[in-house]
């Protein structure tokens, strides 16, 4: 009995190893990759029903092996998940991909996989990425934290031809995500009566980008 149990769990562990990344997948990877730094001007908005918070204005900067980075004269918060359009933080250490089909989006079907990290060092615990396999990069992506909650960040993209967008609208769950309120600018109003209420409050935050400058390997 023990013999067999032992067979299971070594054939197991070997059609995991075996298993290979999405090709499609490693393509789009490798183009992300090949970005080494980008900044861009954007325009942020707020949907967070206890926030009432004006259009912000900043400057973002992401460079490789760094933490993003802002300019503006009035700090305005943003979720990681949601301004690093490379999705390096995905991909730093091993995984596996699934297959999932096809679907529909906005009339446009894509190729869906999840990922899924190999190593505790993960901090997700699962991914779900739509794929746009003929213009090399990812439309959409689900993003299941094991700190932080589930992000759900929604890329558009106005040229056929480039890899990071232009629109992305990243919903979240609130509480999961503990926004320091007073850095949100002093313009901000908060309902702390709606804010100290019970139970789990989503929000989303809208980027628009524009004036990209990008280098590349």
């Amino acid at each position: 009995m023990k013999q067999t149990l032992y067979l299971l769990i070594g054939l197991m562990v070997c059609t995991a190893s075996a298993q290979e990344v999405d090709a499609d997948l490693v393509s789009i990877q490798s183009r992300l990759d090949s970005i080494v730094s980008y900044s861009a001007d954007v325009e942020l908005t707020v949907d967070i029903s206890f926030i009432n918070m004006p259009t912000k204005y900043a400057r973002i900067m992401l460079e490789e092996g760094k933490e993003p980075s802002f300019e503006s004269s009035d700090f305005a918060l943003l979720p990681k998940r949601g301004i690093d359009f490379s999705m390096r933080e995905l991909f730093k250490d091993a995984f596996i991909t699934v297959y999932r089909g096809e679907e529909e989006l906005n009339g446009s079907s894509y190729k869906v996989v999840n990922v899924i990290p190999t190593t505790r060092q993960a901090d997700f615990s699962i991914a779900t990425l739509y794929l746009d396999v003929e213009r090399k990069r990812i439309v959409q992506a689900e993003i299941n934290t094991k700190k932080e909650g589930s992000f759900l960040i929604e890329m558009g993209f106005e040229n056929n031809r480039q890899a990071l967008p232009d629109q992305v609208v990243v919903s979240f769950e609130v509480e999961q995500l503990s926004i320091p309120i007073n850095f949100m600018g002093k313009d901000t109003t908060i309902d702390r009566k709606q804010l100290r209420e019970e139970g789990p409050k989503t929000g989303k935050i809208y980027l628009k980008m524009s004036n990209y400058s990008i280098q590349t390997k």
